[in-house]
């Protein structure tokens, strides 16, 4: 028995088929990841590309008009990258670039940087509430500037994510913020303080 020990202890046969199983499936899930996340960075490279061109498209004076047409074009330009995913497209415009994306402006009597009841505040949108976000759904007028965000959600084309027990499912969301063209007078600017 002693003899067939140290046989079995100094035999190498079989040990590289040994350490490729142990090392197989690590590989391949790093080989996955490394693959989805080239997917993504494409993708997301691409909608970068044809959100641009349909933000240009839509700062046009007739693009007020077309704006269902340029959102189909950005699927459309994503190619088979597109193919069975979902599309939300949102469009919000703002007076000028220094107000894209911040609050309403109101007094803040107790300093605890909320916005509370019975605090005036600047109705800039003009919808008799205060926002979080001061800018105006749609593509607004001549010279407004108007963010354009798409969400573009696909099912993942490779099961690494399946595997750790993720979703299946990724969301890519690009965006560009650009002034519509000056095409007439920009609309006058008016606010209310209202204090509710």
């Amino acid at each position: 028995m002693p003899g067939f020990l140290r046989r079995a202890i100094g035999d190498r046969r079989g040990v590289t088929v040994t350490e490729f199983g142990l090392i197989a499936p690590t590989f391949l899930m790093l080989l996955l990841g490394v693959f989805d996340l080239g997917y993504t960075v494409y993708a997301r490279a691409i909608l970068d590309g044809a959100v641009q061109k349909a933000g240009r498209d839509s700062a046009l004076e007739t693009g007020t008009l077309n704006v269902a047409n340029l959102d189909e074009k950005v699927r459309t330009n994503l190619g088979g990258l597109g193919e069975g995913a979902t599309f939300a497209y949102t469009r919000r415009n703002y007076r000028d670039f220094a107000k894209v994306g911040l609050p309403e402006d109101f007094e803040d009597k107790n300093s605890n940087g909320n916005r509370d009841p019975g605090e005036c505040f600047t109705d800039e949108n003009q919808n008799m509430s205060w926002d979080r976000d001061l800018g105006k759904d749609g593509v607004g007028g001549a010279r407004d500037v108007v963010l354009y965000t798409v969400n573009m959600t696909y099912q993942r084309k490779f099961p690494l994510y399946g595997l750790i027990g993720a979703s299946s499912q990724a969301t890519i969301t690009s965006a560009t913020v650009l002034r519509n063209q000056p095409y007439a007078d920009q609309n006058a600017e008016t606010k209310q303080v209202i204090c509710t």
